[in-house]
C-alpha cells in the first residue's frame, strides 16, 4: 500500500500516523514493526509533535523507553511550547518525569506561555510530582513567575488545588504575590469561587481588601461571579464591604448587574451601600432594573434604596423600565413611590418615555399611578377604606367582579362616545395634558378615538374603584358635564336594569 498523507490537513504520512498512534496506545510492538519498515520515529505532525510527546504525555513507560533508545532529542517543543518533560509535569506521570530527567532532559524549561515544570504541576494538581520537583531537582524557584506573572501559588489558587495551596504555603511561598493585573491568590481564588483555597490563604494573614489593577478587591470578584460562600467567607472576615473600584462600583453592583440574588441579599444584610453611584452615576436599582432582574429590584427597594436617583442620562430607574418595556418592574416602584416629574437628559418623563417607545400597558400604568399618588395626597385622612388593605396593582383588571362596567366603558367608547369626546371627560375626570397627549401618541387613524377613549375610561375607573366610589355614579356625572346627558340616561337605565347582585370591585 502507498504511503501517502493521513489528510489534507495533516503532514504526516500514513505509516508515521500509526506509529504516533501506538505510541500513545503504548503499543510496542506495533512501534517496532514500524521502525523496521523505517518509520522516521522524529517525525512532527501539524502541531509539531512527535511521538516521543505522546509517549510521554499519556505516561506510557515502555514506548517511552523504546523512543528514547533511538531519539536523543527530548527537549522538542510542540506548537505551545511543550516538551517531553512539561507534557509529564502536566498530566503528572511521576514515573515518565524521572525516567526523562535521569535522560538528561533539561529541567529549566518552559512553554510559551512561560509555565516550568512547577506551574504545570500545580495548576494540575499533582501533588507527587510537586513533591519530587522540590526535593530531588536542583535550583527550583517557588515563586517563579510565568508571562502573566503568576507563581505556582496564583494558578493552584485559580484552578482550586487545595492541596497544592497547602503544600506550596508549607514551603514558604510568597502569599501576596501580584500578576500583572495586580491579582493576588486571594483575588483568583474569590474570583473563582474556591471556598477552601480562600479560606487556606486567609489564614496567612494576607489584606482581603487588597486591590487589583482595576480596583477590585476579592470581594468584587465574589459578587461578580455569584459565589455566595466566597463572598460570606469575606465578610465574616470584616472585610470592606463598601469598598469600591477605579469605577466606582460597590460589590453590589456587581451583583445587582449580573443578577445573584443571594449574594445581593448577603451584601445588604450587612449594610452595604445600597445607593452608591458609579462612573456611570448608575446604582445598583439602576443596573438590576437593565438587566431584567427583578427579584434584586425587589430586594433593594425592601431595603429603602432612593428609586429616584438618576443615573448620567438623568434617568431614574423608571425611566429605564419605561424605555424597556418592564412591567413588572415598572409597577413593583410604582407601587414603592417615585418622583414622575423628573425628567432625563432630554426633558422627558418616565411616562413620556414609555409613549415613545410605544409601550401602550406601561403608559397606561404611568397615568394610572400619577393620579393614584394625587389621590392618596388628597385622601390620606379619609374615612374611606385604605388602599393598603387591599391589592394594589396598575396593571389591567381582569378581575370578574369588574367585568360588567368594563364592558360598558367598552361599548361606550367603541359605539358612543364622538371624536374628541374622550379628551373632555378625560380634562374633566382632572387628567392632565401629558396623560392625554401620552394616550393619544399610540394609534393613529379616524377610528383612533375608540381605542384612546376605552384606555382612558379604564385608567379612571381604577382610580375610582381605588377610592371606592360608585362607578356608574361618577359616569353619569361626567357624561352630563359634557353635555351628553342622553348617554348618562341611557347607562344609568341599563344599570338599573342589571339584576345581577353587586359585587364589591376590587382594585385593578
Amino acid at each position: 500500500m502507498e504511503d501517502d498523507l493521513v489528510s489534507e490537513d495533516d503532514i504526516l504520512l500514513r505509516s508515521e500516523k500509526d506509529f504516533h498512534d501506538a505510541a500513545r496506545r503504548n503499543d510496542t510492538e506495533k512501534m517496532q514493526e514500524l521502525m523496521k519498515r523505517g518509520v522516521d520515529i522524529k517525525a512532527k505532525n501539524k502541531i509539531d509533535r512527535k511521538a516521543l510527546h505522546w509517549a510521554a504525555g499519556m505516561g506510557n513507560e515502555q514506548a517511552l523507553r523504546m523512543l528514547l533508545d533511538h531519539d536523543t532529542e527530548v527537549d522538542d517543543d510542540d506548537s505551545f511550547g511543550m516538551n517531553a518533560l512539561l507534557l509529564a509535569s502536566w498530566f503528572g506521570h511521576l514515573k515518565i518525569l524521572q525516567i526523562l530527567v535521569a535522560s538528561g532532559a533539561k529541567q529549566n524549561c518552559e512553554n510559551k506561555k512561560g509555565l516550568n515544570l512547577l506551574h504545570c504541576a500545580a495548576q494540575r494538581g499533582h501533588i507527587k510530582v510537586l513533591e519530587f520537583i522540590m526535593e530531588d531537582l536542583e535550583d527550583v524557584q517557588l515563586d517563579k513567575r510565568d508571562k502573566s506573572d503568576r507563581t505556582a501559588l496564583h494558578l493552584a489558587a485559580e484552578h482550586g488545588q487545595l492541596e497544592v495551596v497547602e503544600f506550596l504555603i508549607g514551603f514558604g511561598c510568597g502569599h501576596s504575590l501580584k500578576d500583572k493585573e495586580l491579582n493576588t491568590a486571594l483575588h483568583l481564588a474569590a474570583k473563582h469561587g474556591h471556598d477552601e483555597v480562600l479560606q487556606k490563604i486567609m489564614e496567612t494573614g494576607v489584606d482581603i481588601n487588597e486591590r487589583n489593577i482595576d480596583g477590585l478587591t476579592a470581594l468584587h470578584f465574589c459578587a461578580d461571579e455569584g459565589h455566595y460562600d466566597c463572598a460570606k467567607l469575606l465578610l465574616e472576615s470584616c472585610c470592606d464591604v463598601n469598598a469600591q473600584t477605579n469605577k466606582n462600583m460597590n460589590a453590589l453592583h456587581y451583583a445587582a448587574q449580573r443578577g445573584y440574588e443571594k449574594v445581593a441579599r448577603l451584601l445588604v444584610d450587612l449594610g452595604i451601600n445600597t445607593d452608591a453611584v458609579d462612573s456611570q452615576h448608575a446604582t445598583p436599582l439602576n443596573m438590576a432594573v437593565f438587566n431584567n432582574y427583578a427579584d434584586i429590584v425587589r430586594l433593594l427597594i425592601d431595603a429603602d434604596c432612593d428609586l429616584d436617583v438618576p443615573d448620567n442620562r438623568q434617568q431614574t430607574a423608571l425611566h429605564i423600565a419605561a424605555e424597556h418595556g418592564r412591567q413588572d418592574i415598572a409597577e413593583m416602584i410604582l407601587i414603592a413611590g417615585v418622583n414622575l416629574k423628573l425628567t432625563d437628559k432630554q426633558g422627558k418623563t418616565s411616562l413620556d418615555v414609555a409613549a415613545r417607545g410605544n409601550h401602550v400597558n406601561l403608559v397606561d400604568m404611568i397615568i394610572k399611578a400619577d393620579r393614584f399618588y394625587k389621590w392618596e395626597k388628597d385622601n390620606m385622612s379619609s374615612d374611606s377604606d385604605s388602599w393598603e388593605s387591599r391589592h394594589l396593582t396598575f396593571k389591567q383588571d381582569h378581575h370578574l367582579e369588574t367585568q360588567h362596567i368594563r364592558s360598558i366603558l367598552w361599548r361606550l367608547a367603541t359605539k358612543y362616545l364622538k371624536p374628541g369626546e374622550w379628551k373632555q371627560l378625560a380634562q374633566c375626570w382632572r387628567f392632565t395634558e401629558a396623560h392625554i397627549r401620552a394616550i393619544e401618541q399610540q394609534w393613529t387613524g379616524t377610528k383612533s378615538h375608540k381605542e384612546h377613549g376605552h384606555r382612558m375610561l379604564l385608567v379612571w375607573l381604577h382610580g375610582v374603584i381605588m377610592a371606592g366610589e360608585n362607578p356608574i355614579k361618577g359616569l353619569y356625572e361626567g357624561l352630563v358635564g359634557i353635555s351628553r346627558r342622553d348617554l348618562a340616561e341611557s347607562i344609568r337605565q341599563k344599570a338599573n336594569a342589571d339584576t345581577t347582585p353587586p359585587k364589591k370591585c376590587s382594585i385593578m
